[in-house]
C-alpha cells in the first residue's frame, strides 16, 4: 500500500505531502490545476524518464518520494531477491532530479532506474490517461491474456523462454555450417598458418615488457654510464671537491668536537650514518658500471624479438592474453572444420530436439491460453455490461504464427460488438476513445481480482463518459477499491462521490509565482467539492442538496459491497 507521496519543487508543485488512505483515494480540481503533474511526479519516481521542465523555476533540484507499507510474504521474498528489505515495514522510493541527471534511491540506497521499475512493479500499477490506446495494438492483447494466465502457466513460460534461447543459439551455430567445401579447405589452411605462426613464436607472459625495458637500458647505455660517472664525481671520494670527501672531513671534525662535549655525540653519529650512506651509494654505482656490458649483437637480437612480438600484437591482439585467446578460438574453429560433417550432424540433431521442446512448451501454453481465454472472455463481457455496454459481445480470436518465438506461436486479438446486429470486429475498427477507456477499466477490474498488486492508480479513467455510464464506472472503481488501494484522478461527481479519501488540487499565486497545492478534504469540504463538480460556478442550495444525496447513496452502496 502507498502510504504517502512527497513532492518538492516539481513543476508547479512547491512542497506537497499527501497521506493516502485505504480504499478509493480521489483527486479532483479545476482543469489546469496540476492533477496530472502529480501523476507525472509519481511516474518519475517509479523509474519513468524525467519530464520536461520537471524542476520548478528558480530551484536547483526536484524531489519525489513515495513511502510504501509491505507485509505480503511473496512480494517480500521477491524484493529480498533484489536485496531490498523494508525498514520498520516500509519501503521508501525516491528520486532527486537535477539539470541533466538524477539520483534514484530505495531506503537511502542509491539504485538504477531499471531496478526501481522492477521493484515498484510489484507494488503499484498506473493506468495513465492514454494507456487505453495500447488496446489498439494486438501485442497488448496477448500480454493481457498472459497476465490473466500467469498462475495457470506455472513454470511453463520460463521453460519456453529458456528452451527458445537454446533453440536460437543452435540455429545461429547451424548457420555457421553454411559453407562450401572449397571455402572450408581454404579457411582450414589459413587457420593452420595463423596457429603455427602464434605457436612457433613461443610467446611468454610478460616477455614484451621485460624485453622493452632491457632494450631501453642497452640502447641508452652510453648516456646511463656518463650520468653515473658524473654522479660519482659529485658525491664520491676520488676528487677533492666530492661530497663524500667533504662529509668524511666533517665527520672527523665533529668527532673531535664531541670528545670535548658529549651533546655532540648524536650529531656525530648522524654524520657517520650519512658518510656510510654516501659510501654505499658510490659502491653500488661502481658495481653497476662494472657489470654493465654493451653487447650490440644482444641488442639486435632483442630488437628482432620485439619486432616479432609487435607483429603478432598487430595481427592477433594487443596483449599476451588476447593473442592466446585468439589462438584458442582458431584452434576450436579448425577442430570444428576438420570434424565438419560430424559436428554439423550433431548440431542438426540438437537443433531438431530443441525445436521439438520449444513446440511442446508452446503447445502447452497455447492450450492453457485457449482454456483461460474462454473464462476471461466471459468475465470481461460481464464487466463491460456492468459498465453500461448493454448489448455487448466480446471474444478473443486465436491465430497461429508461421514460426515459434519465446512467447509461443499464438497471436490473439480482442473482438467486440457494442450494438445489436453488428458483427464482432477488432477493437481498433469499432471502439471510440471513451469506449476504449471503459474496456481497459473492465480488463483492469478482471485482472485486479487475480492480481496481487495492492495499489492501482487511474489517471482520468472517466475520459469520454458521463451520466449513467459514469455512475457504472464509479461503482466498478468502488468494487476494485474493496480489495485494493485505488488512487484516481477524475472530473466527474459520480466517481468523486465514491471516495473513501478525497483530495482537492488547486492552483494559487504566492509571491508572484504559480503554485499547485494539495489539500485533504473533510466530509463538509467533500460535499462542497461535489457541488462544484455538479454545478460549476453556480453552487445553489439545490446543488448542495444533490451533492449530499450523492454521498448518502454512496454510503448505502458501499454497505452492499
Amino acid at each position: 500500500m502507498l502510504l504517502s507521496i512527497h513532492v518538492k519543487n516539481f513543476a508547479l508543485i512547491n512542497d506537497a505531502n499527501i497521506t493516502l488512505g485505504e480504499g478509493l483515494n480521489i483527486l479532483t480540481g479545476e482543469t489546469g490545476a496540476g492533477k496530472s503533474i502529480l501523476i507525472d511526479a509519481v511516474n518519475v519516481a517509479l523509474g519513468a524518464k524525467n519530464v520536461k521542465s520537471a524542476i520548478r523555476s528558480g530551484e536547483e533540484s526536484a524531489l519525489v518520494e513515495l513511502v510504501f507499507a509491505e507485509d505480503n510474504g511473496e512480494r517480500l521474498d521477491l524484493l529480498e531477491e533484489m536485496d531490498i528489505y523494508p525498514e520498520e515495514g516500509t519501503i521508501i522510493v525516491s528520486k532527486r532530479i537535477y539539470n541533466g541527471r538524477s539520483i534514484c534511491k530505495i531506503n537511502d540506497e542509491t539504485v538504477t532506474a531499471s531496478k526501481i521499475r522492477i521493484a515498484t512493479s510489484l507494488l503499484i500499477d498506473i493506468h495513465g490517461q492514454h494507456e487505453h490506446q495500447s488496446l489498439l495494438n494486438k501485442s497488448k492483447h496477448l500480454e493481457i491474456l498472459d497476465e490473466y494466465c500467469r498462475e495457470s502457466f506455472g513454470d511453463i513460460k520460463d521453460n519456453l523462454e529458456k528452451a527458445y534461447k537454446e533453440y536460437s543459439r543452435l540455429g545461429d551455430e547451424l548457420d555457421s555450417f553454411e559453407i562450401d567445401e572449397e571455402e572450408r579447405i581454404r579457411e582450414m589452411d589459413f587457420l593452420r598458418y595463423e596457429i603455427n605462426e602464434i605457436v612457433n613464436a613461443g610467446l611468454k607472459d610478460g616477455e614484451e615488457e621485460e624485453l622493452t625495458n632491457e632494450f631501453r637500458r642497452m640502447s641508452n647505455g652510453r648516456s646511463i654510464i656518463e650520468a653515473l660517472n658524473e654522479a660519482v664525481k659529485l658525491i664520491g671520494y676520488d676528487t677533492y671537491d666530492g661530497a663524500g670527501e667533504h662529509i668524511s672531513k666533517a665527520v672527523r671534525f665533529v668527532k673531535d668536537a664531541s670528545s670535548l662535549d658529549e651533546e655532540l655525540n648524536e650529531i656525530s653519529d648522524q654524520l657517520e650514518s650519512a658518510d656510510d650512506i654516501i659510501s654505499g651509494i658510490c659502491r653500488d654505482i661502481n658495481t653497476y658500471m662494472d657489470s654493465f656490458v654493451y653487447d650490440e649483437k644482444a641488442l639486435l637480437e632483442i630488437e628482432k624479438r620485439l619486432d616479432i612480438i609487435h607483429g603478432l600484437q598487430a595481427k592477433y591482439g594487443a596483449t599476451y592474453e588476447k593473442i592466446t585467446e585468439g589462438l584458442s578460438d582458431r584452434q576450436d574453429r579448425l577442430e570444428m572444420l576438420e570434424q565438419f560433417e560430424e559436428r554439423k550432424a550433431a548440431i542438426e540433431d540438437a537443433y531438431v530436439e530443441a525445436e521439438s521442446k520449444v513446440i511442446g512448451y508452446a503447445s502447452q501454453i497455447s492450450a492453457i491460453r485457449k482454456r483461460e481465454a474462454a473464462v476471461l472472455t466471459r468475465l470481461i463481457k460481464n464487466t463491460l455490461k456492468d459498465l453500461n455496454f448493454l448489448d455487448v459481445r466480446f471474444d478473443i480470436d486465436f491465430s497461429k504464427k508461421d514460426g515459434v518465438g519465446k512467447n509461443g506461436y499464438d497471436e490473439v486479438e480482442f473482438l467486440i460488438s457494442t450494438n445489436p446486429g453488428e458483427e464482432l470486429k477488432p477493437l481498433a475498427q469499432v471502439a471510440s476513445g471513451g469506449e476504449l477507456s471503459r474496456i481497459m477499466l473492465a480488463i483492469k477490474t478482471v485482472l485486479a481480482d487475480s492480481d496481487d498488486i495492492e495499489t492501482l492508480i487511474f489517471d482520468e479513467i472517466d475520459t469520454g463518459i458521463s451520466g449513467r455510464t459514469a455512475q457504472k464506472v464509479a461503482e466498478k472503481l468502488g468494487l476494485i477499491a474493496a480489495k485494493h488501494q485505488v488512487i484516481c484522478i477524475t472530473h466527474l461527481p459520480q466517481i468523486a462521490a465514491m471516495a473513501d479519501t478525497h483530495f482537492r488540487i488547486l492552483k494559487t499565486v504566492e509571491n508572484g509565482k504559480t503554485v499547485t497545492k494539495v489539500e485533504k478534504l473533510n466530509d463538509v469540504q467533500q460535499t462542497e467539492e461535489l457541488a462544484r463538480l455538479l454545478g460549476g460556478a453556480a453552487i445553489t442550495g439545490a446543488v448542495m442538496e444533490n451533492a449530499r444525496e450523492m454521498k448518502k447513496l454512496v454510503k448505502e452502496y458501499k454497505k452492499q459491497i
